[in-house]
């Protein structure tokens, strides 16, 4: 099942996993000490590029009935959302721009053009997703409560629709992520009471008040007589956000490689085995600097969610040296073309629809789970530390091998 013993399955000693952390502290403050004004133009462009895109698009959909009219303002207006939820929202509620101490780009003072609260997303993901990153019963984002994405799920006749779950959480996103911290999907974990519970909701519904009434009542009868077509074209933008939005996010957390864990190690966790697990649970895609840009740099999954508080527009630049730690202690760096990652979670979520009965590999060695059980009975060596090391990517092609001549 998920990964138990971290160290263990890397193949790492407790000392090369401190190493380890030493050296991606040291990448964070490199860049820590570097940020400055190419950074904060970096952001006020973006801002600004995104309220130009939203404003032309709604500009152009007064006069919607039209139909290239609607096509451009649909294309303007969807670009502006996306851009709004992912490199701006997203990331300014990380922190990522608190540095500057500008209150109009603070981690306390954003609030996001969808119907689901800052207060709640910075709970559910600043908090439970990243400090328990893919950690079983702690991380409501393995699955979102109603998506079987690891055999550590147990299977139940509702995930026989996991293709089904999986297509209306798509396009109802911002929707499942509104929804995520009122804790009343099935698979969360109901720990704050009901009292709690009715604030949160009363949050979401005051919220999700204001962002219907924007979208499908308000900015449709500015249009007048148009008003059916501003319409159709809000609700389309909004669902290609939606789209993109659980595409980017499924292929940073669902392919291949994207392991699982279990709560075994998180009571004395250091700060060097927690970005040991972030390395080993998250995945890239790689695209074009507009592919990266759109996706929210959320493309460098794993760098986001070693460095979450670094400014997204530095992510790039880090992963060529995440990618070097990774080459010399011979530990995977997941990534793959964009088309590759999001099929690889589909195929999975479609898989696990089935009960574990019908399915051919093992629990501990599966694409989609793994743990260090998969090694049991093999030969161990540790490494020398000299020449070349021999850590989990050499394990892992040498299981394969055992694993086909028998």
């Amino acid at each position: 099942m998920a990964v138990s013993d971290v160290k263990e399955y890397a193949h790492l000693s407790a000392e090369d996993v401190d190493a380890i952390g030493a050296e991606l502290d040291a990448i964070r403050m490199e860049v820590m000490d570097s940020l400055g004004e190419a950074d904060r133009r970096y952001v006020r462009n973006t801002i600004r590029l995104q309220r130009g895109l939203v404003a032309g698009g709604r500009a152009v959909l007064l006069f919607s009935s039209y139909r290239p009219a609607w096509v451009v303002g649909t294309g303007l207006l969807a670009a502006g959302k996306i851009i709004e939820n992912m490199e701006l929202g997203h990331n300014v509620m990380h922190g990522q721009w608190d540095w500057m101490n500008d209150p109009e780009i603070h981690s306390t003072t954003w609030e996001w053009d969808i119907v689901g609260t800052s207060e709640h997303w910075k709970a559910t993901h600043n908090y439970h997703h990243h400090k328990y990153t893919n950690i079983i019963g702690m991380d409501d984002d393995v699955g979102y409560g109603v998506v079987r994405v690891t055999r550590d799920q147990p299977w139940h006749p509702a995930y026989g629709l996991n293709i089904v779950w999986n297509t209306m959480l798509a396009f109802a996103f911002q929707w499942g992520v509104g929804v995520q911290h009122l804790e009343i999907a099935p698979g969360t974990i109901n720990a704050s009471g009901w009292p709690e519970q009715k604030r949160r909701i009363g949050q979401f519904l005051r919220k999700a008040r204001r962002q219907v009434g924007k979208d499908y009542v308000w900015w449709p009868m500015l249009s007048g007589s148009d008003w059916k077509t501003t319409l159709t074209a809000n609700a389309t933008a909004n669902v290609i956000r939606n789209l993109w939005s659980n595409a980017v996010i499924f292929c940073g957390h669902f392919p291949d490689g994207a392991d699982k864990f279990t709560l075994d190690d998180l009571e004395n966790e250091t700060q060097a085995q927690w970005y040991l697990r972030q390395m080993l649970g998250s995945a890239n895609f790689t695209g074009s600097r507009l592919t990266h840009f759109m996706s929210g740099n959320l493309s460098f999954q794993i760098e986001h969610h070693l460095f979450p508080t670094l400014p997204s527009n530095r992510y790039a630049e880090m992963s060529v040296k995440v990618q070097d730690v990774c080459r010399r202690w011979d530990l995977p760096y997941t990534t793959g073309p964009l088309y590759k990652q999001y099929w690889q979670s589909w195929r999975t979520i479609a898989k696990l629809s089935l009960p574990d009965r019908f399915l051919t590999a093992t629990s501990d060695d599966a694409p989609e789970t793994r743990s260090e059980r998969m090694f049991a009975g093999e030969p161990r060596t540790y490494d020398d530390h000299e020449g070349p090391r021999s850590g989990l990517v050499t394990a892992l092609r040498r299981h394969r091998e055992r694993t086909r001549a028998s």
